[in-house]
């Protein structure tokens, strides 16, 4: 049936809950529940006018989950070429090119393309580990470029965020509990005030090992909310009611 929008070694997924369907590979980073997480954290946007951005966008996982809780246009950003194409044609694949669009670009390079504070929100989930010399990287360059921060690090992440925004617009980003400190550091640099913190668990008793975050460009300091926790498995491995929640839909 789809056998014209795919290309050889890739397949059709579906967030259930949402109906949306995603092109994947095993051979390029295919979305995680960290997508998933993401964009269920991000504020729905019901304004028909208003405009989203999802930078590092990969194969469009988080643009594509979001919309189904906003009504304006996603503007999605993705370095690497192939990736951007799969996002490309997954759009096309859910009927959405009216509301989403794709820039196979460096988010360092939007000038003239994304106006500054025009944006009402961003969404992000960043390379996780800091491109070190010392860091083991996997030989797979879509790994290892989602991964680390080879092509774009984490401040120039929440620079550009901070130039798109309007004033009183939300940055909501996904990212390792270990470095939040540094976000939010470079957030508060940026003049996005921190305002939503929730950290999510694999087991109840695990250490967090990721973590959501929400900002506001131009925001007063204070008044941080710490959501309450995210429990991603049971004892027995299988996923907690919220996550199936997530997954699969209400009752399943």
């Amino acid at each position: 049936m789809h056998e014209d929008i795919l290309l050889s070694n890739e397949r059709i997924d579906q967030l259930y809950s949402s109906k949306i369907k995603i092109i994947q590979s095993s051979e390029v980073f295919s979305f995680s529940i960290d997508a998933v997480l993401l964009a269920d954290f991000a504020d729905s946007l019901k304004k028909k006018n208003s405009k989203i951005v999802d930078l590092c966008a990969g194969n469009g996982a988080v643009g594509l989950f979001l919309s189904q809780k906003v009504n304006g246009k996603i503007i999605q950003v993705e370095i690497q070429k192939r990736l951007a194409d799969m996002a490309r044609r997954s759009i096309l694949l859910n009927n959405l090119e009216d509301k989403i669009t794709i820039l196979n670009e460096d988010l360092n390079n939007l000038q003239g393309l994304i106006s500054k504070d025009s944006v009402d929100m961003v969404v992000c989930n960043p390379p996780y580990f800091a491109n070190l010399e010392t860091s083991k990287k996997n030989p797979n360059q879509y790994y290892a470029i989602a991964r680390h921060e080879i092509k774009v690090t984490l401040e120039q992440v929440i620079e550009v965020t901070s130039g798109l925004l309007k004033f009183g617009g939300k940055a909501n980003f996904v990212y390792r509990p270990d470095r939040l400190l540094e976000m939010l550091d470079l957030m508060r640099k940026n003049n996005i005030a921190p305002k939503k913190i929730q950290l999510v668990y694999p087991k109840k008793d695990k250490e967090a090992n990721i973590v959501l975050v929400q900002g506001i460009k131009a925001g007063k300091d204070g008044g941080i909310r710490y959501l309450p926790p995210i429990i991603v498995s049971e004892d027995n491995g299988k996923y907690t009611n919220v996550i199936e929640e997530l997954l699969y839909g209400k009752g399943k």
